[in-house]
């Protein structure tokens, strides 16, 4: 067995490494257990969108060749916009596709027109913003700006978002997702912009977390009187 001594000394680690981590670990554990008693979908947002929706066949559209547009397509994808047939080309330009007219963009009318499409027809419409910019923090993180913010008149602060450049509904974000996002933080500790897993500072905690758990086996090892009989029993 090691010397007491030693074993005060492995004693006083494992108990500061557990204070030092002890809120990291019940954060990890409170995160954890929220993550694996809520349903993702929920989280998500399913049940504020109309789950039932289904893009519109259109016919008449004009061909590539009658399009007035200025450089070669390398991309294109048909869109809807308040009903009406868009061609979105190249990730950049938004062209009727009946006229063929270049379109700068979407107006709140139609913004609003391909939320209501979108979400649940019993969600009422409380205001509308556009948003140019979003920090690392922000619920519409890493997505399409500018955008229309449509905010619904719910207990659960709903907001829907809408890419201004190409009227495509970019997602919808509630109460219990901002929850999950803020916990999402504390799991990965990335405290600069929540989605990061492999910041210095997680693997500091995981390592020293690791460190805490087999310093306590040790503990275990070194006080325990069972193990004392059986090392003085091969003697």
């Amino acid at each position: 067995m090691v010397k007491r001594t030693t074993a005060i000394k492995i004693r006083k680690a494992h108990r500061y490494l557990g204070i030092f981590l002890g809120i990291q670990f019940i954060l990890w554990t409170a995160s954890g257990l929220y993550f694996s008693w809520t349903d993702i979908d929920e989280i998500h947002g399913d049940h504020f969108r109309n789950m039932d929706y289904e893009p519109t066949a259109f016919d008449g559209l004009i061909g590539f060749s009658e399009v007035d547009f200025p450089v070669k397509i390398s991309s294109l994808s048909l869109k809807e916009i308040a009903g009406k047939p868009h061609y979105w080309i190249n990730n950049e330009y938004l062209v009727d596709a009946k006229t063929g007219n270049l379109k700068a963009g979407v107006s709140e009318e139609e913004a609003l027109a391909v939320a209501k499409r979108q979400m649940s027809s019993e969600l009422k419409v409380k205001g509308v913003e556009i948003i140019d910019e979003t920090d690392k923090h922000h619920e519409y993180r890493e997505k399409k700006l500018p955008a229309y913010v449509i905010s619904y008149d719910s207990p659960e602060n709903i907001k829907a978002y809408v890419s201004v450049a190409d009227g495509s509904f970019q997602t919808v974000r509630h109460r219990d997702w901002r929850w999950f996002d803020f916990l999402w933080m504390t799991h990965t500790m990335d405290y600069e912009g929540r989605d990061d897993f492999n910041t210095t500072v997680l693997r500091a905690f995981s390592l020293l977390g690791l460190i805490t758990v087999l310093s306590g086996f040790l503990l275990w090892f070194t006080s325990s009187p069972t193990m004392r009989k059986v090392v003085k029993r091969k003697k």
